[in-house]
């Protein structure tokens, strides 16, 4: 799993050398070895965005396995969503906060079928949690200080496992047929578990704003599944491409638009929060601000004219106000235009409000978006 760079020990993905095998540009990004891109990123970001499908590999996410007759009761109180709700077989977004209200990380939390060795009296509930690189350790740390306080265990399965995407039009095609089940059928938070020939769990879920599904599966059947959508149809897409798409869909990354330094709704994740689940650590601040006012400032799209030179951390303005600061920024082949991502203060987040954003030493225009920029398939 590791290679030696200097004194750095460099993790690398269960199919490493299915990256190699197709020409994958490799480079270190939080710690792991993953393709920049296969030679022809307009090719990769077209898979996605166009007509076909791409198939990512984001294995060097973090994935926890959470169990214990007491499961729902210390998640419940850890995160912002209601694990109360969350039925077998699906999914739902939620985020861990510290006792400020403040970001530890941006997770999705899948409930699995209950451990099949607890008795009827005390069910034994289990739950995935997927998170970026940047945070698995934060909310490893999360959990872990509370297993000693009753039947709560996690354990971390990242190392064991491999998450697979596939992303676009054919994605249901592609991913059905590899499946061998009707991936239309889904729901849109549904979660299935396949065990045969190899055992991985399958759910819709998008990174790009396109349709899309994701593969968990153990590392030894992770190659023939990459394989197998290969086969089927699917691009290999590598981490710039997928930079593009995920701006284009709004999706905020940890330490690039969103940190600790953020109140869980100032990071455009009031998806991921339940106002009326009851005490979870940071909620009384959370709750303060939804109903005693608003976030001061909040993560929104700011849209140029044509292409622009914007840099992470240009200063957004009102006239000789600042305003905010941009995050990410990329051009947009979709949309023939550069975006950006930007916390904007509040009286400013108006769709179409004009502002101006400093570019090499001079300003160029622009206009606030609401997001995403391109329209998200239901997921």
């Amino acid at each position: 799993m590791t290679d030696n760079v200097g004194q750095v020990a460099v993790l690398n993905s269960p199919l490493a050398e299915a990256h190699q095998r197709l020409g994958g540009q490799m480079f270190v990004h939080e710690g792991w070895s993953i393709p920049a891109n296969y030679g022809d990123l307009l090719w990769e970001y077209a898979a996605v965005r166009e007509s076909g499908a791409g198939m990512i590999d984001l294995s060097a996410r973090g994935r926890l396995l959470v169990s214990g007759s007491e499961a729902v009761q210390f998640l419940n109180g850890l995160i912002t969503n209601d694990m109360k709700t969350l039925a077998e077989h699906s999914w739902m977004p939620a985020a861990f906060p510290n006792v400020q209200g403040r970001l530890i990380a941006s997770v999705r939390v899948m409930r699995l079928k209950d451990d099949p060795a607890s008795t009827e009296k005390k069910s034994c509930p289990r739950f995935l949690i997927d998170t970026e690189p940047a945070t698995r350790e934060p909310v490893w740390k999360t959990i872990e200080r509370f297993t000693l306080a009753g039947d709560f265990r996690v354990k971390d399965v990242t190392y064991q496992t491999a998450h697979l995407s596939i992303q676009g039009r054919e994605a249901v095609r592609i991913t059905s047929k590899v499946v061998g089940v009707e991936i239309a059928e889904f729901a849109p938070a549904e979660v299935r578990e396949i065990f045969t020939p190899t055992d991985y769990s399958v759910l819709r879920a998008t990174h790009t704003g396109a349709l899309g599904f994701d593969l968990i599966a153990d590392i030894d059947g992770a190659n023939n599944l990459w394989n197998a959508l290969g086969a089927a149809g699917a691009r290999p897409v590598g981490h710039d491409a997928l930079e593009i798409l995920r701006i284009e869909a709004g999706i905020p990354r940890y330490g690039i638009d969103m940190d600790d330094t953020n109140v869980v709704t100032e990071a455009a994740l009031d998806d991921a929060v339940s106002y009326t689940k009851g005490c979870y650590v940071g909620q009384e601040i959370i709750a303060r601000i939804k109903y005693r006012g608003h976030v001061a400032k909040k993560l929104s799209g700011i849209r140029f004219d044509g292409a622009v030179r914007v840099e992470p951390g240009a200063a957004i303005k009102s006239g000789d106000k600042e305003i905010g600061r941009v995050t990410s920024t990329t051009y947009s082949p979709h949309l023939g235009h550069t975006i950006a991502l930007g916390y904007v203060k509040y009286d400013y987040l108006a769709a179409e409000t004009a502002v101006s954003v400093a570019v090499e030493g001079s300003e160029a225009e622009a206009r606030i978006t609401a997001l995403p920029f391109v329209n998200r398939a239901v997921q």
